[in-house]
């Protein structure tokens, strides 16, 4: 991918807004038999035969007049008992639509990165997963997800040609393409962002903070403050200290200890938990633990708490909105600590592929295109139920009736084509716009690691990094013991051969 053509993408989307579990009923209807397929092991290529078996199914179930139901993961909150209600009601309109149905199973956000390594590696049966750069490589190389660099163009091609052509480049891997990007805002932004009350009752000097060591100060002030109980700075294992490793390219590796300093032409590839800037982080992160700034049970708590004092993500300024909106708070002072800067793992950030063994391949990458297309559809499945989750007070502005719809709008498509909610800055996609035109670019764009030589040695070393990040990125461990028994194990299930590797890829793909 090239710079010039990578910084005039003009991307609208949501940086990884979550939405959370809804309450009330949303239909009287129940989807019954839904998610009911099964198939063979997803962790594998498909052999001949099996792909033989999974079109004579496909065919007999149209054959014999049933709706096909797909089967689709994704990420984001807790579902509520009447979920199926819910997906019952959308369903009725793809039925309508398409011919099919979806059953969206949702993964928490703590339990995500497990229970797809659990579905890919056990072969259990799925149509389409959502997928980002801390997996898509991985799932590619042990022959979980279809390539679709044919399909889609064929099949789909009013997709294919909605979507930039520097998307597609940014999600192929090896010469071919294994899931459908969002377009969406494809360039990333860091933003701190305070309740305004601890601003104004603790004099918060927000233009003086630039790092995470110029947060200690304030987050002390409101300790202080507020008493034993209260935590600055709350987190938990699926919401650690957000955009910790940003300053790192992780060359879509999904392996948070390796990447290349954002603005390091050599580009050499480093053992990030070997570099100082991440050691000092670590530490200070250790210290507010220690100190009770960090709640005691962020290592091990999976549902993040509501009304935070303090929290940090990617997006944009009117972003804030959305923010207070999730946590309820009234209002957050948020500013600009990092970016905007493309990589390919920005690009990567959001992708849906589709599973080797699928029934129903063909029939997914339709329903992708209709995400794309087709805004009620789009609004249903970022929104949940007009009437019940939300209603329309004009023409592509939506009112919630409840903030706690579980699926992430994020996670589906594109926001070309989506409502936007009342209380959203009407110039929200103009800021994404300017961020997009403004990014710089780490050193490693167009770079994607190819882990086919050394996939076992990115398993084992990511099965040691999910033993030791929650701790790690929440501060529960101290990084002085931590981080050489973490470094010690990594490296005897191969860090070096994967450092390595990725460097003599780099020399060749930068030559």
């Amino acid at each position: 991918m090239k710079k010039n053509t990578v910084q005039k993408l003009l991307a609208i989307g949501l940086s990884c807004i979550l939405s959370v579990g809804m309450l009330a009923g949303c239909g009287s209807k129940t989807e019954s038999g839904a998610g009911a397929a099964t198939g063979e092991a997803g962790g594998a290529e498909s052999t001949p035969a099996a792909e033989s078996t999974a079109d004579t199914s496909a065919s007999t179930d149209k054959a014999s007049g049933d709706i096909p139901t797909l089967i689709w993961w994704t990420v984001g909150g807790t579902t509520p008992s009447d979920y199926t209600d819910c997906l019952a009601n959308i369903n009725d309109y793809l039925v309508e639509k398409l011919g099919v149905k979806i059953d969206i199973k949702v993964a928490g956000w703590g339990d995500y990165d497990q229970k797809m390594n659990t579905i890919v590696n056990s072969g259990e049966y799925f149509d389409m997963m959502f997928t980002n750069n801390t997996n898509y490589s991985k799932f590619i190389n042990l022959g979980a997800f279809e390539n679709l660099t044919d399909m889609v163009q064929t099949t789909t091609p009013d997709l294919y040609s909605f979507i930039p052509e520097e998307l597609w480049n940014g999600v192929t891997i090896g010469g071919n393409v294994y899931g459908v990007p969002s377009y969406k805002d494809s360039s990333i932004t860091q933003f701190w962002y305070f309740d305004d009350q601890y601003v104004q009752k603790y004099n918060i000097d927000l233009e003086s903070i630039k790092t995470m060591k110029d947060l200690d100060a304030p987050f002390r002030a409101m300790k202080e403050g507020e008493g034993k109980s209260f935590y600055p700075l709350q987190m938990a294992q699926g919401s650690p200290f957000n955009g910790f490793f940003n300053e790192y390219d992780g060359l879509t590796a999904g392996l948070q200890p390796i990447g290349v300093k954002i603005d390091d032409e050599s580009r050499t590839v480093v053992c990030t938990l070997e570099q100082q800037d991440i050691m000092d982080n670590l530490k200070l992160l250790h210290q507010w633990y220690m100190d009770g700034i960090v709640n005691p049970d962020a290592n091990v708590l999976t549902e993040i708490p509501k009304k935070l004092p303090f929290s940090s993500a990617q997006g944009w300024p009117s972003a804030a909105a959305t923010w207070q909106t999730l946590n309820g708070v009234e209002k957050y002072d948020v500013f600009k600590v990092f970016g905007p800067m493309y990589s390919t793992e920005t690009i990567q950030g959001s992708m849906n592929a589709i599973s080797v063994n699928s029934k129903y391949k063909e029939e997914c990458l339709k329903v992708l295109e209709l995400v794309n297309s087709d805004s009620k559809f789009r609004d249903m499945l970022a929104y949940g139920v007009e009437g019940n989750t939300f209603e329309y007070v004009s023409d592509g502005v939506i009112k919630k009736l409840r903030d706690d719809w579980p699926l992430a709008a994020y996670t589906q498509g594109t926001f070309f084509n989506m409502s936007i909610t009342e209380d959203a800055d009407p110039q929200q996609w103009e800021q994404v716009r300017k961020q997009n035109e403004e990014a710089s670019s780490s050193v490693c764009l167009g770079f994607a690691l190819d882990i086919t030589n050394i996939q076992n040695e990115v398993a084992n070393c990511q099965a040691v990094w999910d033993k030791y990040k929650y701790d790690m990125l929440t501060g529960a461990s101290d990084p002085e013991t931590t981080v050489p028994k973490c470094l010690e194990e990594l490296k005897n299930s191969g860090l070096d051969t994967i450092i390595g590797e990725a460097q003599k890829q780099i020399n060749e793909f930068f030559k």
